[in-house]
This record gives C-alpha cells, sequence and structure tokens, in this order.
C-alpha cells in the first residue's frame, strides 16, 4: 500500500570492505522526500569472510552460488541482531522493508552481467520482513551500467549541492546538467590504497598519515592518469576487475615503497577528481564515504580546485549510502522510477529491484 511514510532499513556493503553498513531510517513525503536515521552501524567482517570476499573473482559460478547462499545466512543474522538494537534503543515503530544491496561479486555490465551476493528470496524468510535488493540486475538487462544507483537519492535528498561525491572503494559523484541528473564512477580509492598498506598489519591508512609522508613517483602518475578509462564520457562504471586488470599490475611494475605508492595514487585521485569538479565554478561538493577521513586526500584535493568542499556530519558521511539504498526500496515499493537512463546509459528510467515477501 502506497503510503507518505516509511520505516525502512538499508543494507549496503560495498567494496572497500569496511563491512555492512546498516541504518534504520524513515522517510516522509510531502512536498519533497524528508529523511531521519534512528540508529546506524557498520558491522565489521569476520576475517574469514574478508578473505572470501577479497577473492570472489577468482571462484567458479557453483562456488560463487555456495557464497551467496552462505552470505544471505550472515547477512539475516546482522539484519535481525540490528532490529533487536533498534527495538531495544529508540522508540520503534516496526518496518515496512529491509532495503539490502547486497555485495558485489562481479560486475561487468558491458558483457550483460552484474552478480550480487546476498540477494536471495531466502534473505526475506530468515529475517521475516519484506525485502527489496537486487537493484543492479534490471538496468544491466536494459543496456545500463547497473551503476551508480546512489544519484537518484542525491537528486531527492540532496540537491542544494552542485556536487555529491563519494569516496569508497570508488570515487563517484553526481550533479545536475541541464535539468538532468548525470552521475558516474571516477577513479578507485579505498580498494587500491587500503590493498597496499593492509600487508603491513593496517587496515587502512589513518588520516592519510603514511601516504603523507611518501614522495610522488612522476612516471606512475602520469602512467595512471594515462589510463583510457578516464577518456571515456559519462555514463561509465568502475569494477574490481578493471583495479585487477589494469590498476595493480602498473603499480607493482614500479616496485616502489608502500609511502611512495601511497603518496602516487592520492594525488592521482585528486586529480582526477578535480578534473571533474572543476567543470563548476563557485560549487559545494558533498563528500561522503570513508575517503572524506582520509584528510591528507582532501588536503590535496583542496589544492586542485577553488569550490567549497564539504564534509557532513559523521551520520552521513558513513551512512550516505545505506540511506539511499533505504530510499531506493521505498521508491521501488512505490514503483517509482529508482534507478535513470540519463546515469547508467539504460533504454529508459525504471523502477529497479526485486521484493520478497514472508
Amino acid at each position: 500500500m502506497i503510503t507518505n511514510s516509511y520505516n525502512v532499513i538499508g543494507v549496503m556493503s560495498g567494496t572497500s570492505l569496511d563491512g555492512v553498513d546498516l541504518a534504520y531510517i524513515t522517510f516522509k513525503k510531502e512536498h519533497q522526500w524528508e529523511f531521519q536515521i534512528h540508529v546506524a552501524e557498520t558491522i565489521p567482517y569476520s576475517d574469514e569472510w574478508l578473505h572470501i570476499l577479497k577473492q570472489l573473482l577468482h571462484f567458479n559460478l557453483n562456488e560463487l552460488k555456495q557464497i551467496d547462499a552462505d552470505y544471505t545466512l550472515l547477512l539475516s543474522d546482522i539484519i535481525k541482531k540490528f532490529v533487536t538494537k533498534c527495538e531495544e534503543i529508540t522508540a520503534f515503530a516496526g518496518i515496512d522493508a529491509v532495503c539490502s544491496h547486497g555485495h558485489t561479486a562481479l560486475h561487468q555490465p558491458e558483457k550483460g552481467l552484474t552478480y550480487q551476493i546476498g540477494n536471495l528470496p531466502t534473505l526475506t524468510k530468515l529475517t521475516n520482513q519484506t525485502v527489496v535488493c537486487d537493484f543492479r540486475v534490471a538496468d544491466v538487462a536494459l543496456g545500463g551500467q547497473g551503476a551508480p544507483l546512489v544519484p537518484i537519492g542525491d537528486a531527492l535528498l540532496f540537491l542544494k549541492y552542485d556536487f555529491c561525491l563519494n569516496l569508497g572503494g570508488f570515487a563517484n559523484i553526481s550533479t545536475e546538467i541541464h535539468n538532468e541528473r548525470i552521475a558516474y564512477d571516477i577513479c578507485p580509492v579505498n580498494i587500491v590504497l587500503n590493498h597496499y598498506i593492509q600487508p603491513l598489519g593496517l587496515n587502512y591508512d589513518d588520516k592519510g598519515q603514511m601516504a603523507a609522508t611518501g614522495t610522488i613517483h612522476q612516471d606512475l602518475l602520469d602512467n595512471l592518469n594515462a589510463l583510457e578509462f578516464y577518456k571515456k564520457t559519462p555514463p561509465k562504471s568502475l569494477g574490481i576487475e578493471w583495479v585487477v586488470n589494469h590498476i595493480f599490475p602498473l603499480i607493482d611494475s614500479f616496485q616502489l615503497s608502500t609511502q611512495d605508492i601511497l603518496r602516487t595514487f592520492t594525488e592521482h585521485i585528486a586529480i582526477q577528481i578535480s578534473n571533474e569538479i572543476n567543470t563548476k565554478q563557485s560549487a559545494t561538493v558533498l563528500i561522503t564515504g570513508g575517503g572524506a577521513y582520509h584528510h591528507f586526500l582532501i588536503e590535496r584535493l583542496q589544492s586542485h580546485t577553488k569550490n567549497v568542499l564539504i564534509i557532513p556530519d559523521k551520520e552521513i558521511v558513513e551512512f550516505k549510502e545505506a540511506l539511499i539504498f533505504g530510499l531506493l526500496g521505498v521508491l521501488k515499493l512505490r514503483d517509482e522510477v529508482n534507478c535513470l537512463s540519463s546515469v547508467t546509459g539504460a533504454k529508459m528510467n525504471h523502477s529497479s529491484g526485486k521484493i520478497y515477501n514472508p
């Protein structure tokens, strides 16, 4: 039934592998959509699951199906515990739906392929909740990139900003051009930075302190900036496969110290992002995702632009994607457009995702 108020749980797991982000949210629509995040938290992955998720590219289809089943069990357990917490610490008003992205195992839209684990119909039985999930598949079937999906939320919830920039596993951005929402992936971020610091026993480069001690290797920087992807026009999206095939071999060929790799790649990120946000002058740029805490990256980005960089409160920085997947689920329940052809390149705007009822 279509109403003007929804209580949902948004669930997101990204390529940076920080863990599963969950947010209990109320959405209300009067003249426009408004939201309130009541509870939000990130559940880190175990070492075993981190190892599995890092190796997803190397499993065959049958192995992926078993991992999908196991991951769905993991996700259901995480969701049920989160629901219990919400019941205990909030004026709990029930749940209309769990809106879950799952975790991307394969993303090759040029081959008509995208696969997110954790979107099996059993999720609704295991959680005893209505579940809205699997948002990417329908878009790819319509000839789209299946990504990015967050820009519909940028358009409906954060329209006052000229750019919405997310710094997660990848940097992606959305903006309005000629009254049309345009969005695309820019370059890898945490998926590369974390990869090179983790052998040192660290999960990430805290505030970019190690990157700040390194030296830019100009030849590597020039090679990175010359990659063919950066010459393409939107719509365009990136997946871990592209990083494995193009980024890691290139960086490794230079045999640099960890500090110099981090310093060089941080500069690469700042240059690529500034190329995009400098297309508008005196613009406001909302920055979210884990990369917003990489102080050195933000410093380098600011050195390449005169635009205003805005880092919002912790709740939005860390849980904006979970928030917006909650909204995608609400729009699907209302059979309203939640996927924009101007963003993904699909044949038409559409209402993407699957609804499973208990």
